[in-house]
Order: C-alpha cells, then sequence, then structure tokens
C-alpha cells in the first residue's frame, strides 16, 4: 500500500467527525490528496448495512449479527474505497474503523476478542492503519454531547457500564502499542483539540514520504 491510512476512533461525542473534516482540511492546504470516509458505511452497500446497525427497532439484534454486519460492511468498505485510495497514493481519514469493533462489539459486548481478531484477519488480511488517534474523554461528557446532537440511536442509547467498557477496551489498545496509537484529551474546548492536531502535522507530512 502506498498510501497512508489513518483512523479515527473515540467514544460518542468526542468529535471524532469534526477533527478528521480539520485534519483533511490542513493536509490539502499542505498539497496532500485525502479521501474522507467512514465506518460502518463508506460506500452506498455500506451505508445501508449502517442503517441497519444504528437505527433502534423492536427486535433486539444478536450481539454475533452485530458483529458480522460491521466486517461486512468492512470488507466492501475495504474492496471499494480503502484499498483504491491507499493504491492510489492518498491519504484516507476514516471515522473509525476495527478499534472500533474491539472496542464497543468486544467490549461494550462482550464478544471474545479472539472471535474478533479472526475476523480482522480474514476481511483485513494485513492491513492496519498506520496511525489511529484515540479522542478520549469521561462518558458523562460524550453522552452528554450526543443527546444535544438529537435523537439518539442504537448504540447511542446503551448505559454507562457499556460505555466504559468501550472507553477502557480504547485506552487498553493504545497503551498496548503506542507506536500506532495517540490519545487526544477530547474534554478540552475545540480549539485545544485541534491545536494537538495541527501539532503532528509534521510528522504526518515525515511519515508520508517516509
Amino acid at each position: 500500500m502506498a498510501g497512508l491510512f489513518i483512523t479515527l476512533e473515540g467514544p460518542e461525542g468526542a468529535g471524532k467527525s469534526t477533527n478528521r473534516d480539520f485534519l483533511a482540511t490542513r493536509l490539502q492546504a499542505l498539497g496532500q490528496r485525502v479521501v474522507l470516509t467512514r465506518e460502518p458505511g463508506g460506500t452506498p452497500l455500506a451505508e445501508r448495512i449502517r442503517e441497519v446497525l444504528l437505527e433502534p427497532t423492536d427486535e433486539p439484534m444478536c450481539s454475533d449479527t452485530e458483529l458480522l454486519l460491521m466486517f461486512a460492511a468492512r470488507a466492501q468498505h475495504l474492496d471499494r474505497v480503502i484499498r483504491p485510495a491507499l493504491a492510489d497514493n492518498a491519504i484516507v481519514l476514516c471515522d473509525r474503523f476495527t478499534d472500533a469493533t474491539y472496542a464497543y462489539q468486544g467490549g461494550g459486548r462482550g464478544l471474545a476478542m479472539s472471535r474478533i481478531a479472526e475476523l480482522e484477519a480474514f476481511v483485513q488480511a494485513e492491513l492496519r492503519p498506520d496511525l489511529t488517534l484515540v479522542f478520549d474523554l469521561p462518558i458523562e461528557i460524550g453522552l452528554e454531547r450526543a443527546r444535544a446532537r438529537g435523537r439518539l440511536d442504537r448504540f447511542e442509547q446503551e448505559d454507562a457500564r457499556f460505555f466504559d467498557a468501550v472507553r477502557t477496551t480504547y485506552l487498553q489498545r493504545a497503551s498496548r502499542e503506542p507506536s500506532r496509537y495517540h490519545v487526544i484529551d477530547a474534554a478540552q474546548s475545540l480549539d485545544a483539540v485541534q491545536q494537538t492536531l495541527e501539532a503532528l502535522l509534521p510528522a504526518l507530512i515525515e511519515r508520508r514520504h517516509a
């Protein structure tokens, strides 16, 4: 893969989408070609799977169904968007990727991490993000921000225990592989967060040309 694959992770209300757009604008201003995408989703078919995953329904979704739908959407996303963009030497900025599956389906739902790892290897082969930015904040702040946006989706309706497990899993994964992860305090003001991102830009450009 010739491009650079950067993922943005974190719980509800962490500001991933806003900061993904900020990073894209700054990288483009530096002459970089950037592809913006998200998970679940990123293609018309994967976006339809996203709707199934996020829409609250009367029928409870089996945790295994949820996990398999996540990887089904990811397989389509990789085939149609991520791999072609990387092969074309673009910087891919993706709002959530497989770390979210470990956090939400592994930590939150309690599914075996080994099962997720098997699906990761099957769907992604050797592909992993070059850099993962984890936007971390206390769960009560994140949920308050999510509620302020309006109607809650199926995940946003989960309880504090669920989101505490999600946050813990993200931080555990970041601590085990500090060379790939960069944890950002998302409880700060947006200006402060974006100053942190601005400071990362020289290293990103250097990594891009390494």
